[in-house]
């Protein structure tokens, strides 16, 4: 189906940008050396702030995406990452702006992590990475770090381990955090064997590596105190990232802040011994025995976007929901949900929010969608009705009602109505399945979240029998978390369970067939099968749950056509006796 739609989405901002007062979401802020300059990264360029704060100077204006800000040790060069060539290279430029000028031309990305000294830099790239140093194999997860004259030249490998976020202090001597597996940096609250841990290196004719932290959840970004004895870096390890203290070698640490809810980020130290780091959006400082310091920003700056964007889109819907008489196809597109003819180019737009919608669904008399929206920071349900009775379509409707479904405090989403229109069922904090009454509200557990394991959004299925009575989903098996089951639940939430699969291998996304008296899915429970690394083949299968259907699954084509006539007789025969 090709479709054309009208799409206007306004760029609103609460102020305009050339006098923007304290700004939000400035990253990567680095405190240079002398602790006189802030360099950060905002909007895709690279500004500086003096460490008291007031107007930001903008030091890079091209339209390509500049980040990570290093300092030069003398404080008077910053070294970036930029795509302005294509992929991302090592750019340097003065600290007082200028042309910059690239150090690395790899194709690949490359982004710079410290200097060594005022005549070398340190990135990382994943050019010639090693089978020794790899935790499993990847495309390129486990970079390598390379050296390169701030002067140009040849990079030169300079650890084909991974290591993120390198301090180095007088005597050499080199702090980084260890990479041991994929998950996401940015993910919060993150504990398991793969949470990072920060390291030293004592360099020499035999290198030493010693463990600083043991914490289960994630410790990183470690800087060095100016005298060399002592390194802080960031902890959940009482949950939430704040800044820690500890000496080389030690069991213990001291907590220094103590921000709530949010995590800290982006940790980095003057020679003075001021830390500076971000913290909700918004850049800090804080001096040796005192308290943390919001600076207080003001950017100065042309806007180089326009207000107002319009567009004609033909792609770039993510999820997609049939309407019951098929007149209709309602979509997700840039996190909105939009309603479009089947045979018209009419669209229309439902919600318009700046937080993410996902998982829509129709009722079956098709005047209810249902959907997940991420506002207030907590995936709930929420419905759009047709208000008017003589509107049919959502395409054409002139009055939408919308309304909170669920208010729970942790995240629910994938809804699906049943097919009585009677309930809808969903996800709760990402692996329970629950059943949700429209009539009474009340809401039951269908299936416990201990059966099940989510790694990322849409991971999961289920999917309820024609009759709303069972819903078959993936659970927990005998073949462990990555090698699901499939599983029968009664919809009544009595904890009725069945195991259909029971092969140890992956089966999944099983559908409803034959007015639900069998199912087919997918396993590779046959063929190529992946007992030690990624990648497997699998096949389609059917499982019928009535010993008649599966004798018709049988029949050869002429048989069942003569049973069909038979029946067709017998029922014409019925009807005439009951008249």
């Amino acid at each position: 189906m090709k479709k054309l739609f009208m799409s206007a989405v306004a760029l609103l901002f609460a102020g305009a940008l050339w006098a923007q007062e304290n700004p939000l979401w400035m990253r990567h802020c680095a405190i240079s050396p002398d602790g006189t300059t802030i360099a950060f990264t905002y909007k895709g360029d690279i500004f500086t702030v003096p460490v008291s704060g007031g107007k930001a100077t903008q030091i890079t204006t091209n339209p390509a995406f500049d980040t990570t800000p290093i300092w030069s040790p003398d404080s008077k060069q910053i070294a970036f990452a930029s795509d302005r060539m294509g992929s991302m290279d090592v750019f340097i430029v003065s600290k007082d702006g200028g042309e910059p000028r690239r150090l690395t031309t790899f194709s690949g990305g490359e982004t710079p992590v410290a200097f060594t000294d005022a005549g070398h830099i340190l990135f990382t790239a994943d050019i010639m990475p090693s089978t020794e140093d790899a935790g499993f194999p990847s495309n390129g997860q486990f970079q390598q770090i390379y050296q390169i004259p701030v002067s140009g030249g040849r990079p030169v490998m300079f650890s084909s381990m991974p290591m993120e976020c390198i301090s180095i202090n007088k005597e050499g001597t080199i702090l980084y955090q260890d990479k041991k597996g994929y998950e996401d940096y940015w993910r919060k609250h993150q504990k398991s064997p793969i949470a990072r841990d920060i390291w030293m290196l004592r360099p020499g004719q035999t290198p030493r590596y010693e463990k600083q932290t043991t914490f289960i959840g994630e410790d990183r970004e470690p800087v060095w105190a100016p005298d060399g004895k002592s390194f802080y870096y960031l902890s959940e390890e009482n949950g939430t990232f704040n800044v820690y203290q500890r000496t080389p070698g030690s069991d213990t640490s001291k907590q220094v802040t103590h921000h709530k809810q949010h995590p800290v980020r982006f940790l980095s130290m003057a020679s003075n011994g001021n830390l500076c780091y971000g913290f909700d959006g918004e850049i800090y400082t804080l001096a040796p025995g005192g308290k943390p310091q919001k600076v207080s920003v003001k950017i100065l700056s042309d806007r180089n976007d326009k207000e107002l964007i319009r567009q004609i889109k033909t792609s770039g819907a993510t999820e997609m929901a049939v309407s019951p008489d098929g007149k209709e196809v309602a979509f997700i597109l840039r996190g909105d949900v939009y309603v479009t003819s089947v045979e018209y180019k009419t669209t229309k737009q439902v919600t318009n929010t700046p937080c993410q919608e996902r998982g829509i669904d129709f009722a079956p008399d098709g005047r209810t969608l249902v959907y997940a929206s991420e506002r207030g920071g907590l995936w709930q349900l929420y419905t759009s009705t047709i208000v008017r009775k003589d509107e049919k379509q959502f395409t054409y409707a002139t009055e939408l009602k919308e309304e909170r479904l669920t208010n729970s405090d942790v995240a629910s989403f994938n809804p699906k109505y049943s097919p009585d229109g009677k309930e809808i069922a969903f996800l709760e904090n990402r692996t329970a399945i629950r059943v949700i009454n429209l009539k009474t509200k009340k809401v039951r557990t269908v299936m416990d979240a201990q059966y099940q394991y989510s790694y990322s959004d849409g991971d999961q299925w289920f999917e309820w029998s024609p009759d709303s009575k069972w819903i078959l989903s993936e659970f927990i098996g005998i073949g462990g978390w990555n090698n699901k089951d499939i599983v029968l639940l009664n919809a009544d939430g009595k904890g009725e369970m069945h195991n259909l699969t029971e092969s140890g291998y992956s089966d999944g996304n099983a559908k409803w067939v034959l007015g639900g008296k069998a199912m087919v899915w997918f396993s590779d429970r046959a063929g190529y099968r992946s007992h030690g690394s990624w990648g497997a083949q699998y096949d389609a299968y059917i499982m019928f749950f009535d010993v008649d259907a599966y004798d018709r699954f049988r029949m050869n084509k002429e048989d069942l056509a003569l049973l069909e006539e038979a029946e067709k007789a017998e029922k014409a025969e019925n009807e005439k006796a009951e008249k």
